[in-house]
């Protein structure tokens, strides 16, 4: 038991490890390799939450763990990644500041979500590992005509702080029923999700978080309209 405690905690360190190293592949520009590992502290991320219900040993240490890790992978990252997208565009030495607008999005989100008991089960507002996997995504896409567009990359970074901090409830991924009606929403959203990798490749990962968000709010809109 005494090893299966740590287990969890093991798995967040790792994940933090992971948005360290990244940062490190990020500031040669390598961004592909900060993308891989981005996308393992992501999985780990996962897992240390998985094991910690598995062996019954959650703890408040490792919650906050869990967000200081997640503050490096899915926060200081993709702010660093769109500082230097911006950096690439412009001779204001301030400007490029504003990416990191990003970052501060994701510390007030998982501040907040440590003290907000309605996301047990699905999400209000857009996490910040998909966030991250947005941003991760942009530099593999040069050919993206908006990216070189410097009020684009700001509006997007303001955008992004708003977004993983609206009260915008989102759909929840797990099948809880096994049937396709309770199901619809997630089966049209993972049948696009793979339809949009297959065709834009790097750049159907931030339209699937796009889709993500509006899917969301449509669902969203249909329910109140029943009720």
């Amino acid at each position: 038991m005494q090893i299966q405690k740590h287990v969890p905690n093991t798995i967040t360190l790792l994940n933090l490890l992971c948005g360290c190293i990244a940062l490190v592949f990020v500031s040669k520009a390598d961004f592909m390799s900060g993308f891989a590992f981005v996308c393992l502290g992501i999985f780990l991320d996962f897992f240390d939450g998985f094991f910690a219900r598995l062996f019954k040993v959650s703890s408040p240490l490792g919650l906050q763990l869990d967000s200081l890790a997640d503050m490096v992978t899915s926060g200081v990252v993709p702010g660093y990644v769109m500082y230097l997208m911006l950096d690439r565009l412009t001779d204001n030495p301030y400007l490029p500041f504003v990416g990191f607008a990003i970052t501060l999005g994701a510390c007030y989100r998982l501040a907040n979500f440590n003290i907000d008991t309605r996301q047990s089960d699905s999400f209000i507002g857009l996490p910040t590992p998909a966030n991250a996997l947005f941003f991760l995504s942009l530099p593999l896409v040069p050919e993206f005509e908006l990216l070189q567009s410097i009020p684009f990359l700001v509006v997007l970074s303001l955008l992004s702080a708003f977004v993983m901090n609206a009260e915008i409830p989102l759909f929840s991924l797990k099948i809880k029923k096994f049937n396709f009606k309770d199901n619809l929403l997630q089966i049209v959203f993972l049948t696009l999700s793979l339809l949009l990798l297959v065709v834009f490749r790097f750049l159907g990962i931030s339209l699937i978080i796009v889709m993500y968000v509006l899917l969301s709010v449509i669902n969203n809109t249909v329910l109140k309209s029943k009720s």
